[in-house]
């Protein structure tokens, strides 16, 4: 440290004090079980890697201080207030260090990796975000551990710190240390990317590579991922015929191979029945007794599954809300980075709402939370829904509710109240109302006295919970002269965990869905492999309903088994799977082919050129679709006597 200007040596003492810290959090990630099939190498490249990543963050993190220390004039470097806000810094840096450790051993827990868009989004949402955490974990005293350790280390070194703090420093060593700490940021940001850190198949080790601070930024900077720019593309005319050669026999609105838009002629008489589509936060088909499960935690959905049309083998197309109320509404394969729902320009979209609006449905989203919550209000109000959601429920109608929402079972009861002031208003009218609860979510808090686990115990109750509510959603809606004309369709908006040691743990991506009409549709299980984005679409011919579609959703119970897939992803992971196949999509046009075995991923295997052409198509094309404005709503007459909106609605963007 001699060599160093005394003057800038706390900022120095800082530094290390970084390094240590981020080495530390390094080897604990490093020692969970996820990194149990990691080999050594990889995780010591990991380490190296690591250690170039926490410098780059510290340099840019410690800019402020190091300011605060160069630019104080001698004069008032030598006084006592200069000195003890010198102190008062280091300990709130140290302070802001441990946090940010904490932090981030919390998130990945959460989430299976470094802080990425996901954090930057919930920064948005502090209210609650904190108000989860304070209700999940001990923050009081964590943070009273922390300003103690903190304090401790400052008490520490004290004195050197009180002593280089004031030393003079003259105009030449200020002026060298500005420029050389300029050189330094300016070539960081020009030169390092987090995608320098990639080298390895694993996930997880690429994660342990990064800075926790450093992913932050970093995905604030990049919190879209251009499907393009990152990853394997095909000519565009190849793509699209590649994605309607998926659609075999489809009536297409234009014979160029240039547009999506194609013509469902349904198999009879539309049935204008009713429906309630019900996405269960967080419902993984793990949970249910239905799929193997012996905890006994979803007695009503295991009778439901029983005497209900049961697609046993669908799959979410990722891992957060936003995602499956993407799926749920516009029929779409996931795009990287941010969900549509969080997107600019995402309103009068193509979607299961449009349609049933143009068939003269009352169209409705309801909410246990605040709407404002990723967006969700503004998406479902700009696409032909009329939202309700926390506000709208009367206060003396909520017995229990947590930063997330009411409980699941007041959502209910406000969902069939709103029906019935449509039938009274209406009583012809039919309606769709998609709900989405909160009750499955971290902090597993709900009433007393309704299950036999208490709440606040774990997800278990939170999933047993969940199944009472809708156990007596159903049995109060049983009581309602619209119950015999009405589908209730049950499913979850993601599952429980979709993470792990492997880049898409599919095993997690499993969910369930219930179609139950006891007077309408006959009970059976469907296995066949289905996707998410295929509900739009099948429940649409299950009602015979004639439309213009632009789902790339597949309707299965009217598709050739053959034409089976479907689509996983996180924030920037795409797969597609295919008849015992997983094709995964990465950026640096990476594209890679995994076997999978038991339900799980498995061992790499030769890429298949089909696949990975079906893979590379769905996904494009679903990006440049709402991206070109293609995937705007265009009113259901025929395409000739409508206006040309498709240019109108590029001519928007």
């Amino acid at each position: 440290m001699a060599f160093i200007h005394a003057r800038l040596r706390p900022g120095l003492a800082l530094l290390g004090v970084f390094l240590a810290v981020s080495t530390l959090v390094r080897i604990a990630l490093s020692m969970r079980p996820d990194f149990a099939l990691v080999p050594p190498g990889e995780i010591a490249r990991s380490f190296a890697l690591g250690l170039c990543f926490d410098l780059a963050a510290a340099t840019c993190a410690l800019v402020p201080f190091l300011l605060w220390l160069v630019l104080a004039p001698n004069r008032i470097a030598r006084s006592y207030a200069y000195r003890a806000a010198t102190l008062a810094g280091f300990a709130a840096a140290i302070f802001a260090t441990l946090l940010l450790a904490m932090a981030e051993w919390l998130f990945w827990e959460e989430f299976g990796g470094r802080f990425n868009f996901i954090a930057v989004d919930y920064l948005l949402y502090t209210h609650e975000v904190l108000g989860n955490i304070w209700e999940s974990y001990p923050t009081g005293k964590l943070l009273i551990a922390l300003a103690l350790a903190a304090t401790g280390l400052t008490a520490a070194a004290a004195r050197p710190l009180w002593r280089w703090s004031s030393t003079p420093i003259g105009w030449r060593p200020a002026l060298l240390a500005l420029v050389a700490l300029g050189v330094a940021v300016g070539g960081l940001v020009r030169f390092t990317d987090s995608d320098q850190k990639n080298l390895s198949a694993r996930d997880v080790a690429n994660e342990l590579a990064g800075n926790g601070l450093y992913e932050f930024f970093a995905a604030l900077r990049r919190n879209e991922l251009s499907y393009d720019r990152h990853y394997a593309t095909l000519p565009l005319d190849e793509a699209l015929s590649t994605v309607r050669r998926a659609f075999p026999g489809a009536n297409w609105v234009r014979d160029d191979a240039a547009g999506i838009e194609r013509y469902e002629p349904g198999a009879g008489s539309e049935r204008r029945l009713n429906v309630v589509l019900v996405s269960v936060e967080s419902l993984g088909a793990e949970f249910l007794g239905a799929y193997g499960d012996r905890r006994g935690l979803t007695p009503n959905l295991d009778r439901i599954a029983q005497q209900s049309l049961w697609f046993s083998r669908v799959y979410a197309t990722g891992n957060r809300t936003v995602r499956g109320m993407e799926a749920l509404s516009l029929a779409l394969p996931p795009t990287p980075g941010q969900s549509i729902v969080r997107r600019p320009n995402n309103e009068k979209l193509f979607s299961l709402g449009s349609v049933f609006e143009d068939k003269d449905y009352s169209v409705l989203f309801a909410y246990g939370g605040y709407g404002y919550f990723d967006n969700m209000n503004a998406f479902f109000d700009a696409n032909d829904y009329r939202t309700i959601d926390r506000r709208n429920i009367p206060a003396a109608h909520i017995e229990f509710e947590n930063v997330w929402g009411v409980a699941d079972e007041h959502l209910y009861d406000e969902v069939i109240d709103e029906i019935d002031r449509e039938k009274r208003a209406q009583p012809d009218r039919p309606i769709f109302a998609h709900v989405m609860t909160t009750s499955n979510h971290r902090p597993y808090t709900y009433p007393a006295g309704r299950i036999d686990i208490p709440s606040g115990t774990g997800r278990n109750g939170a999933v047993k919970y969940s199944d009472h509510a809708i156990g007596k959603f159903l049995a109060r809606a049983r009581t309602r002269p619209w119950f015999r004309d009405t589908v209730f369709v049950l499913t979850a908006d993601h599952g429980a965990s979709a993470r792990g040691t492997s880049q898409i743990p599919v095993e997690k991506y499993l969910i369930p869905i219930f179609v139950y009409s006891p007077a309408h549709v006959p009970p059976a299980r469907i296995d066949r492999l289905m996707s998410q984005i295929d509900l739009a679409p099948t429940l649409l011919g299950l009602l015979d309903f004639r439309y213009y579609t632009k789902f790339l959703g597949r309707d299965l119970l009217h598709s050739a088994p053959e034409g089976d897939r479907a689509f996983v992803a996180n924030y920037q992971t795409l797969a597609y799977m295919k008849a015992g196949q997983m094709v995964v999509l990465q950026p640096k046009r990476r594209v890679d082919q995994y076997a999978i075995e038991g339900g799980r991923q498995g061992a790499p295997s030769a890429i298949h050129a089909g696949y990975r052409a079906e893979a590379i198509a769905f996904y494009q094309v679903a990006s440049h679709a709402f991206r070109e404005g293609l995937y705007l709503d265009e009113e259901q007459i025929v395409p000739s006597k409508r206006p040309a909106l498709a240019q109108a609605g590029k001519a928007l963007r």
